[in-house]
C-alpha cells in the first residue's frame, strides 16, 4: 500500500498511526501542498492529502482510507462494531477533522507551515485566534474523557487516533492543555501520544521541524 502525504499533516498522521497499530505495511511517498506528482493526483484529483493506492484501487481522505483498511482487515478492528460506540467514534473523528483541526490548524499553519515550507511569514493574529479557539475544545474533552482513559468503549480505538492526531500539531507550536486546568486531558494525551505508533512519528516530525 502506498500512502501519499506529509506526516506533519494530522490527516496523514492519522492513517500512519492507524496502520502502525494494525501492523499494516505502508510505504509513505512524501508530497507537499498542491504537489503535481501524477500518481498522487490520480489518487487525489483535488490534491488533498492523504491519498492511497492499494494495487489497482485508489482513494483519498483519511477517514475513507481507514474505512477501507478496516473492512479489508477485520481482525483486530479499531472501529467499534457496537452501533452506539461506532456512532461515537464517527463523531470524534468528525470533531477532530473539522472542529479541532480548524482551530489548531490556524496555529500550525501560521507558525510552522507558512514560514518553514512556504517561505513567508505567518499571520500571528490568526495563530493567536486559533489558540483562543482551542481552549473551549480542551474543556469539552476534559468533560467527556471516561475513567478508562479511552474515548469509546473503554478501549483504544480509531476515535483516540483521530482526536490525538491534531494535538501533535498544536504541541509542535508549544500549545498544549494546561495540566492544572485539564488534568484528564493531559493524562489522556500523554498515554495516547506515548504509544509507539504515535511516538515514532512524533519523534521524526520533531527532527524534521528542527524541534529537537
Amino acid at each position: 500500500m502506498i500512502l501519499y502525504g506529509a506526516p506533519v499533516s494530522p490527516y496523514v498522521r492519522k492513517v500512519l498511526v492507524y496502520a502502525a497499530e494494525r501492523g499494516l505495511d505502508v510505504q509513505l511517498v512524501p508530497v507537499g501542498i498542491g504537489d503535481p506528482n501524477p500518481d498522487f493526483v490520480a489518487a487525489s484529483p483535488f490534491k488533498k492529502m492523504p491519498a492511497m493506492t492499494d494495487g489497482d484501487f485508489s482513494i483519498s481522505d483519511s477517514s475513507a482510507i481507514i474505512a477501507y483498511l478496516e473492512a479489508k482487515n477485520p481482525d483486530g478492528a479499531l472501529i467499534p462494531s457496537d452501533a452506539k460506540d461506532r456512532a461515537r467514534a464517527t463523531w470524534y473523528d468528525e470533531f477532530a477533522d473539522t472542529i479541532f483541526t480548524a482551530a489548531a490548524g490556524k496555529i500550525f499553519f501560521n507558525r510552522v507551515v507558512s514560514p518553514k515550507f512556504l517561505g513567508r511569514p505567518g499571520d500571528e493574529d490568526a495563530a493567536a485566534a486559533g489558540e483562543a479557539e482551542v481552549q473551549p475544545l480542551f474543556a469539552y474533552l476534559e468533560g467527556v474523557i471516561p475513567e478508562s482513559g479511552y474515548l469509546v468503549g473503554d478501549a483504544f480505538s480509531f476515535a483516540d487516533i483521530a482526536v490525538a492526531s491534531p494535538f501533535v500539531n498544536a504541541a509542535h507550536c508549544g500549545v498544549v492543555p494546561d495540566a492544572a486546568a485539564y488534568p484528564k486531558l493531559t493524562a489522556y494525551l500523554s498515554g495516547v501520544h506515548g504509544r509507539p505508533s504515535f511516538a515514532t512519528w512524533i519523534g521524526r516530525e520533531k527532527k524534521m521541524l528542527g524541534l529537537g
